[in-house]
């Protein structure tokens, strides 16, 4: 039997200030067994919510033993920290502890998932804006009093909520959290009670299992990839959007075999697995060459497919499978790349039912027919797989941002190029990921046209209430009155290129602006669905023939000679 503690914990508390300081000069480290950072933004503004109510956010629990000298990530921030006698080693508090320290820095504000400002007229955290505004208070300004006395000092406007926004820097400041300080040499037991702590009563995910098989050495892991960090590299280099570690693993695994549900406990273990296409390979090049097919994937999805964000994917395992079949092909033609997007597009329509309703088993089909060596026969192979069903569209009566379907349409709207009813400019790709940063689906860039009391029950789910519009410049409790009369900036043609942005016609927006709203709606429904018709037309190619290059046909023609001349 393992033993137990050497000492009982010590219990204490530390505020918020005391807490951060000690993060930022290097004092609090991450075991290599921790989980790796899973929150986003709105975990994080649950968390700063809940301070500033006073209500409590859990207790941690802190290892204390030497901290060697060495380079120290935490979340966006390196900190270069010295060698520390008594150093904290969060056990359990990891997402708290490196969410304060990054949303009250400004360097940790690089992460879009921390960088959150205070609204002083809502009383409420919201994110950062992209241009200063008064009223929104960056949080590394809030946190320091000297500081947010200048910020006041530049703005005049707002000098009467002085008292609120220093009440709100005191309550952050002094808030206390509980913590638990164990001082024990084995670093075994302290596994053991991560383990307990985050096992009672709910299951770790697979990726979490896979990164705690293979977290390798503690003093080679900040020089090491690991699942999220993959996610991020992605996101910062492409902004698609925060890929889930679920999904980044599943990309890892189906590319170094088809099989993405085999026992990964053996995965590197050339002897204990059935199959491998990569042998002798170790684990660090199995994650730097998963990471280099997803971003290859990922690059396809928006500059082939049209999919400029993450919440925007039909489906998950469909990246899975764009991954295997990138990190086998990365260089494929353009009539093979033509082919992919064709697949993408009928897939994303016919979802897991052709393969029984079940996700895992159509990643595992779709993988399967992806093979080494084989371009052309991949693409025809997956394109076989997902068939042809023509003049097949989402039900545009049930429109949820969390649906395939309603994701589809989504797409279908950012290809028009939606364009701000106030300016005429079209919305920029940076405005959709800014927007929605590690949300897993649009509804913060998808707003309603009418409120749920002015529309009959059942209209109340149909697209034709919804927009497409990523930004937060505009009044989106007005939006009605926006579509309703043309601006004075803008000419005929201005404005109906506006509307048109947006499926709406002048004699829609006559309807809306006359107060015929279930007229407006009804309208608007079929140019929404005249629409996404032709967009599928157009992605699906259901019309062409899928046949593979020409280049392939003439060689199968050739090999087919050699055959009857032998």
């Amino acid at each position: 039997m393992r033993a137990g503690l050497d000492t009982r914990p010590s219990a204490t508390t530390y505020d918020v200030e005391e807490l951060v300081t000690q993060a930022w000069k290097g004092a609090i480290r991450v075991p290599h067994f921790q989980r790796d950072l899973r929150w986003g933004r709105q975990d994080v503004v649950r968390l700063f919510d809940s301070i500033v109510k006073g209500y409590p956010v859990g207790s941690l629990l802190l290892w204390v033993r030497p901290g060697p000298k060495q380079s120290v990530r935490l979340g966006a921030l390196t900190i270069k920290a010295p060698h520390i006698p008594r150093a904290f080693w969060v056990v359990d508090g990891q997402q708290r502890i490196t969410s304060l320290a990054n949303a009250l820095h400004e360097e940790g504000c690089a992460q879009p998932r921390f960088s959150l400002a205070y609204d002083l007229r809502e009383g409420n955290f919201v994110p950062r804006p992209g241009q200063e505004n008064p009223w929104l208070i960056p949080l590394p300004v809030l946190f320091d009093l000297q500081r947010l006395i200048r910020w006041f000092a530049s703005h005049q406007e707002i000098g009467d909520h002085l008292d609120q926004a220093t009440g709100v820097t005191k309550t952050i400041r002094q808030f206390e959290i509980p913590a638990y300080q164990v001082e024990q040499g084995d670093e075994m037991v302290l596994r053991d009670i991560f383990d307990r702590m985050n096992n009672y009563g709910k299951r770790l995910s697979r990726a979490e299992v896979f990164s705690a098989l293979y977290a390798g050495d503690e003093a080679t892991k900040d020089s090491r990839l690991d699942i999220s960090l993959i996610a991020d590299h992605i996101n910062d280099e492409l902004s698609l959007g925060l890929i889930d570690d679920d999904t980044v693993l599943h990309a890892i695994l189906a590319r170094r075999g088809p099989d993405i549900t085999r026992e990964i406990r053996n995965e590197f273990d050339d002897q204990g697995r059935r199959e491998t296409e990569f042998p002798g390979e170790d684990r660090d090049t199995a994650y730097e060459a998963g990471e280099e097919a997803l971003r290859k994937a990922v690059t396809f999805l928006k500059d082939e497919a049209g999919v400029a964000h993450y919440s925007l994917l039909a489906y998950r395992y469909l990246l899975v499978v764009l991954a295997r079949f990138f990190a086998h092909h990365p260089h494929p033609d353009q009539r093979n790349l033509r082919l992919l997007r064709r697949w993408y597009w009928r897939a994303a329509l016919a979802g897991p039912g052709v393969f029984k309703g079940s996700v895992t088993g159509a990643m595992r089909v779709l993988c399967s027919r992806v093979r080494p060596d084989d371009l052309s026969g991949s693409v025809q192979g997956i394109l076989e797989a997902v068939g042809k069903e023509e003049d097949t569209i989402p039900d545009l009566s049930r429109f949820r941002t969390n649906d395939a379907g309603t994701k589809i349409v989504l797409c279908a709207w950012w290809k028009a190029g939606p364009r701000s009813p106030r300016t005429g400019e079209p919305y920029e790709p940076s405005d959709l990921s800014e927007g929605l940063t590690d949300q897993t689906t649009a509804a913060e860039a998808v707003h309603r046209i009418l409120r749920r009391q002015a529309v009959p029950e059942q209209y109340r789910m149909w697209a034709a209430n919804r927009l497409l519009m990523p930004t937060e410049e505009e009044p989106i409790d007005e939006i009605d009155a926006l579509f309703s009369q043309q601006p004075l900036g803008l000419d005929d043609e201005q404005w109906d290129t506006v509307l048109r942005s947006h499926a709406i016609t002048r004699s829609a927006a006559g309807l809306l602006a006359e107060n015929h709203l279930t007229e407006f709606l009804d309208a608007r429904q079929k140019i929404i669905r005249d629409d996404l018709r032709r967009f599928l037309q157009h992605e699906c190619e259901w019309g062409f023939e899928d046949t593979p290059p020409i280049d392939d046909l003439i060689l199968g023609d050739l090999d087919g000679d050699d055959n009857v001349d032998s």
